[in-house]
């Protein structure tokens, strides 16, 4: 009997399977079967949330799941499910089953609702995928079928914006797709197969092999950087601002920049090991990178009237605090970047849930328009401020959480220049958020909105209320209750402890 086929190895299988399943037969229904198809989105993502708990109980606990395939001698398909695995995992599964919700009640008299929930639900098998990938191959696989889910998405208005989005989205996401498996292929050549690690395991290689090494960490980088939005590949990003609101919601917050960032962390930390990719000076161009990247998105941010372009351009900035706490190496600074994979989610899902409120009820699209928002919808702009304060870092918030530790790892690393690009950082975000909410709640209310529609008792759709109300308070109370056992502070401090203990 196969060692792999027994309930334990086939957990992370059925992760994967459910949102693929739910796809499938979401496309094969009806236009017009819409209870069917609400009733399979959620509970389709119920149950993911269920097996992800499952499994998050079990690896606090010290046990971990591993299914293995083999597709070819050498090359296995591998999932597993070790502590930073199940950090994604959990945000993705979490945030879908909310996204869900919120699209349900978004695209409730939108045309070509069974294709957008069909590739919905295989945009977020993809994500699971990636997030429990055991090696570089099984990643790669479905980090391509990630972009190849997406694309319908962002293309799902049909308009020819959309569609040259879409082709530009391509462009970028299918050569980096190139560039990483060249990479890939490289690396196996040289070192074999070999699963993820914690501390990587290429510091068994010899100097003669170091040049080599830095090639492929820089193809590896480079592939997964596009879409994590590091400069200067970040140009898809604000142009796929143009699909559906839960589009923007899950591309910025849990699929396609957050798996890009997952991607680098992996390189760095499962591959390479962390001491071994410093011994050779890659993590040092990686910060410069990062950090650029994070001033570069704000002062762009600052320049944008279309609110989800302001928050496009805010994601390229935020992201990248992934990266440079993974590239200060040390352990402090890798607590701060981990936990942002998580914060940044919680906090930029709910202002694009906002922005696609303020849209939908009112017809506002641009940060002009906004005047006395915070009157007519006070729990939506409730909601996006408390993103908005995650964002610049202000306590309790959980963005400040992130930004402390990043800044205290930079000191303990003896770079003390990482302070400053966070309190630069901290300085733009404020500058274009804070006028932001001054508009929304003091300025006058306008003569009537650009195109307003009456959505029952509640400001907007209780199905698109909710979602944004929900992931604002967990932004809220991942902050205030930071050292709470399972919040993901104690779950990044859990990882770093193994990425650096003895």
């Amino acid at each position: 009997m196969m060692n792999w086929i027994n309930w334990s190895s086939l957990l992370p299988l059925l992760v994967v399977l459910i949102p693929l399943v739910t796809g499938i037969i979401i496309f094969l229904l009806n236009e017009d079967s819409r209870r069917l198809r609400t009733a399979l989105n959620l509970i389709g993502a119920a149950l993911n949330v269920t097996l992800v708990g499952i499994i998050l109980w079990d690896v606090y606990y010290g046990y971990e799941h591993t299914f293995r395939l083999p597709l070819l001698p050498g090359l296995e398909l591998v999932l597993q499910t070790n502590a930073f695995a199940k950090l994604f995992t959990a945000l993705s599964a979490t945030l879908w089953l909310l996204t869900t919700v919120y699209a349900v009640g978004y695209l409730e008299d939108a045309p070509n609702r069974r294709r957008f929930f069909s590739f919905f639900s295989l945009c977020v098998m993809s994500t699971m995928g990636v997030a429990m990938a055991g090696n570089l191959p099984t990643f790669f696989i479905f980090y391509e079928l990630l972009t190849l889910s997406t694309y319908p998405l962002v293309v799902h208005r049909g308009t020819q914006q959309a569609r040259w989005a879409g082709a530009s989205y391509l462009r970028y996401t299918l050569t980096s797709g190139v560039v990483l498996l060249i990479g890939i292929v490289w690396l196996n050549l040289l070192a074999g197969p070999q699963d993820f690690t914690e501390r990587g395991a290429l510091g068994r290689l010899g100097p003669e092999h170091h040049q080599a090494l830095i090639f492929i960490f820089v193809l590896l980088i480079a592939g997964f950087g596009v879409k994590a939005a590091l400069i200067p590949l970040h140009g898809w990003l604000p142009q796929a601002m143009v699909a559906p609101a839960p589009v923007s919601a899950l591309l910025h917050a849990v699929a396609v920049v957050k798996a890009g960032a997952f991607g680098i962390v992996r390189v760095v930390y499962d591959v390479y090991g962390v001491s071994f990719a410093h011994s050779l000076g890659v993590t040092q161009w990686l910060a410069l990178v990062a950090a650029a990247t994070i001033l570069w998105g704000s002062l762009r941010a600052l320049q944008q009237d279309d609110l989800k372009r302001r928050l496009a351009y805010s994601t390229v900035s935020q992201v990248s605090y992934i990266a440079l706490g993974v590239a200060i190496a040390g352990p402090i600074a890798t607590i701060g970047g981990i936990v942002h994979l998580v914060h940044q989610g919680l906090m930029k899902i709910t202002l694009f849930f906002c922005a696609g409120n303020l849209a939908e009820t009112l017809g506002i699209h641009r940060i002009s328009e906004m005047d006395g928002t915070g009157k007519r919808m006070p729990w939506t702009m409730a909601a996006f401020t408390l993103g908005a304060f995650g964002m610049i870092g202000l306590p309790p918030m959980a963005g400040f959480i992130s930004k402390w530790y990043l800044g205290l790892g930079g000191l303990e690393a003896g770079q003390p220049w990482v302070v400053a690009v966070l309190l630069a950082s901290t300085l733009l975000n404020a500058m274009y958020f804070l006028p932001t909410l001054y508009r929304a709640w003091f300025a006058p209310l306008p003569a009537a909105w650009p195109d307003e529609h009456r959505m029952g008792r509640w400001e907007t759709r209780l199905s698109l209320l909710a979602p944004p109300l929900i992931t604002a308070a967990l932004a809220l109370l991942a902050g205030l209750l930071a050292d709470a056992p399972f919040s993901p502070l104690s779950w990044a401090k859990l990882i770093a402890a193994r990425e650096y203990g003895p």
